[in-house]
């Protein structure tokens, strides 16, 4: 029910640009351009991703949250440096995207910045507003980075050592991640309606790109669930809360922190580990190519260090 209203809410905020004549829509984009409006900004490009994006209405809350705050980073950079929204050019890209690289910003996050600002001017030339495509040639420097050496997962010792120091809802929200593989979005907005523990298994309503997956739960997780007490949402709180409360469980542990995906990649590198395929590990975590779950071999790979232990 919950989704079915926040999908009408981003349709309707959509329809009312779709909805005004091509000419007052014209009107109304330039003028948020030359007042910078990032509220009418913003609302102007989630109109023309929920009308024009592969997801439509069931693009998450989180990738929404994500884009926003890129093209406010960038509305931000052209009030300081005096750029013309309605005229920029790929020099004014290249700049953007160099200063955001200067900050420190990681590449992941560069690169989120550059979808942002690009789906900003996709958005404004739907509107008719301008012809401008300061981004459409611009490319973030590489990571040099490997994939399996960013975010490693936290080791069997450290999840034990977590689990074992947790209250019942903490302790059940790190095994939904930790084994049931759950995104923390996806655990802090699961349903009891959603949790079948007679079958061992759960279903992801809207996990990543607005995919359904059922989960299978093993019998740690099903007894963690059971001493719950049922509500409507099994976890729900804020992501922000669940970050804190996470935060101090390390620091009273000793545990590095890694955040709640290093729980995740945990699921997937102790699967792989154990010798599940790459086909099992991509359903159980929900991913939709196989080479994504290919970072989990990386990890749980020890057979290299054991073949130089010798030499």
């Amino acid at each position: 029910m919950q989704l079915d209203v926040y999908r009408g809410e981003i349709f309707d905020r959509a329809r009312a640009w779709a909805d005004l004549n091509p000419e007052e829509r014209r009107r109304r984009g330039v003028e948020a351009c030359r007042d910078r409006d990032a509220e009418a900004l913003w609302s102007l490009t989630e109109a023309y991703l929920t009308l024009h994006g592969a997801s439509g209405t069931g693009t998450s809350p989180r990738t929404l949250r994500t884009y926003r705050w890129a093209v406010n980073r960038f509305l931000d950079y052209a009030g300081h440096q005096a750029v013309n929204l309605l005229r920029a050019t790929s020099a004014d890209g290249v700049r953007f995207v160099r200063a955001t690289e200067a900050e420190g910003l990681s590449a992941s996050s560069t690169r989120v910045q550059l979808a942002g600002v690009r789906l900003l001017y996709s958005a404004l030339r739907w509107a008719e507003v301008t012809q401008a495509a300061p981004f459409s040639d611009v490319k973030p420097v590489r990571d040099k980075t490997a994939a399996w050496e960013k975010r490693q997962p936290y080791t069997h010792e450290e999840v034990q050592t977590l689990m074992g120091a947790a209250d019942a809802r903490t302790r059940a929200l790190l095994l939904l991640c930790a084994h049931g593989g759950l995104r923390i979005s996806e655990a802090l907005a699961l349903r009891w309606d959603d949790v079948d523990l007679a079958a061992r298994e759960l279903t992801v309503r809207q996990g990543k790109g607005g995919k359904t997956r059922r989960v299978v739960l093993g019998e740690s997780l099903v007894a963690a669930l059971k001493v719950l007490l049922e509500d409507d949402l099994v976890i729900g709180g804020s992501y922000a809360a669940a970050v804190e409360r996470l935060r101090r469980l390390c620091v009273r542990t000793g545990v590095a922190y890694r955040g709640h995906h290093a729980l995740r990649h945990y699921a997937g590198t102790r699967l792989t580990r154990e010798g599940a395929s790459l086909d099992d590990v991509a359903r159980h975590l929900g991913h939709s190519a196989l080479e994504t779950a290919r970072i989990y071999a990386k990890w749980s790979d020890e057979g290299l260090r054991q073949r130089m232990a010798g030499w």
